[in-house]
């Protein structure tokens, strides 16, 4: 089990803002006892082999444990919490070990090996609501995940405490080791597959342990936003190595992306640009700052870019007022990161649920939300070379903005992404992650 690098002083007092936030959401919403499960494991269709287990986000708030599954959390407003941990007598796997350290003093915990006993020890829950996925049996007739709490409780978790952030600060650095890894073995000419092993060794992870499917695309593959093929075969040539991969740390995720040069000097003047262009943003990020107003300055930053490289051939402003530039950044600037990489609460506009959609030209935009201190964002601004975005608009109107003899130079390169995880303090931000890849530079 892994235990977060922080004091046991931070984390017992995340514990209590916890109880905090639940006691202000059940109060609001006359919930007087809430059921947490960790979550099941599910079978594969027509098979007896599991799917990997992935924890409950909401249990995992309240405690340290990933690999806990058919356990319960039991909080009645008020009192301490029941933690309901289910650890049978099994020769066919490794029994969950039982938790240690000192926040274990803020539950009391119960050990059940055997599902009746679990079962029994539910079923006195009558006024209890259930949050997670499917409900035991002595919990079928309650009711399950009223929106109203979840949307109160998830508003909420966009504040990190100061355990969270070194939860996510030590994910950062298990991030960095694994993409210093993955870039060695670009050098060394590995491929997609042997990329991801790279970087998985390096954090120590398997692929069950890691917080979203990584993107390992060589070659133009990185024109392909959500990329997962993982090719066994070596490119002839290394020509570009983008990659998007995190780590985890007690439930809590990094995000990350970098792109590197096989050698050639103007795809890697392209990515000092763009990485330029996203340490600019980064400088933008401060309390009382509107995302939506941060993602609108990466299109103009976009813009000046592809007017800046020839990609197009009208000025900076009037591709970002034609939309031009949503060819060749086609995503969000970023999202809310923390528990789950593409963290809850970006388009609430208060804890009662009122929504701060996407604008309708920004449809992919994650967060649209006021940042202020202690949220954690990713920033992550790109230029890419995409065929299926490109390629209809070439014999257009719209396509006589493009120059396409410059575009076509970089088709094979895919694109370029820079990624980060930010934390808002008061007077700005703070860089988790190249903070974390400075700290693995200097061996720590």
């Amino acid at each position: 089990m892994q235990q977060a690098p922080t004091r046991d002083a931070d984390h017992l007092a995340h514990i209590d803002t916890v109880r905090r936030r639940f006691d202000d959401a059940m109060a609001a919403h006359e919930v007087p006892c809430v059921v947490i499960a960790s979550g099941g494991v599910a079978q594969r269709f027509l098979d007896d082999i599991a799917y990997p287990f992935k924890v409950n986000p909401l249990f995992n708030y309240w405690v340290p444990l990933t690999q806990h599954p058919d356990s319960y959390l039991i909080y009645r407003r008020g009192e301490t919490p029941r933690l309901l941990l289910h650890a049978p007598e099994d020769f066919w796997h490794k029994t969950p070990e039982a938790p240690q350290g000192a926040w274990t003093e803020a539950f009391e915990i119960e050990s059940h090996g055997e599902a009746d006993a679990m079962e029994k020890a539910l079923s006195d829950l009558e006024d209890a609501v259930f949050l997670g996925e499917q409900p035991p049996e002595a919990l079928q007739s309650r009711p399950r995940n009223p929106e109203g709490l979840l949307n109160h409780l998830h508003y909420y978790r966009a504040w990190k405490t100061t355990y969270e952030l070194d939860c996510q600060r030590e994910a950062n650095r298990l991030g960095a080791l694994g993409h210093r890894a993955a870039e060695a073995g670009f050098r060394d000419g590995a491929s997609e597959f042997e990329l991801h092993q790279a970087f998985c060794t390096a954090c120590g992870h398997t692929q069950n342990d890691l917080p979203y499917p990584g993107i390992i695309a060589l070659n133009a593959n990185g024109s392909t936003l959500h990329y997962d093929r993982l090719e066994r075969e070596t490119p002839e040539t290394h020509r570009a190595f983008l990659i998007d991969a995190g780590a985890g740390y007690a439930g809590y995720a990094s995000d990350i992306t970098r792109t590197y040069s096989g050698g050639d000097k103007g795809f890697a003047d392209l990515i000092d640009a763009v990485d330029a262009m996203q340490r600019e943003l980064c400088d933008l990020v401060r309390p009382g700052v509107s995302f939506g107003e941060l993602h609108d300055q990466t299109h103009r930053r976009v813009a000046r870019l592809l007017a800046d490289w020839a990609f197009i051939t009208v000025s900076a402003d009037e591709a970002f007022d034609s939309g031009l530039t949503r060819r060749f950044f086609p995503h969000g600037l970023g999202h809310f990161i923390g528990l789950q990489v593409h963290d809850v609460g970006g388009h609430m506009g208060g804890p009662d649920g009122r929504r701060a959609p996407p604008p309708e030209a920004h449809p992919h935009l994650r967060t649209t939300r006021e940042l202020d201190t202690d949220q954690t964002l990713t920033i992550e601004p790109g230029v890419y070379f995409i065929d299926n975005l490109l390629d209809p608009i070439r014999d257009t109107d719209e396509g006589k903005a493009v120059n396409w003899e410059q575009v076509d130079e970089f088709r094979p390169f895919g694109g370029v992404r820079i990624e980060d995880d930010i934390r808002v303090t008061a007077d700005g931000h703070e860089n988790m992650t190249r903070n974390a890849f400075n700290k693995v530079q200097a061996g720590g």
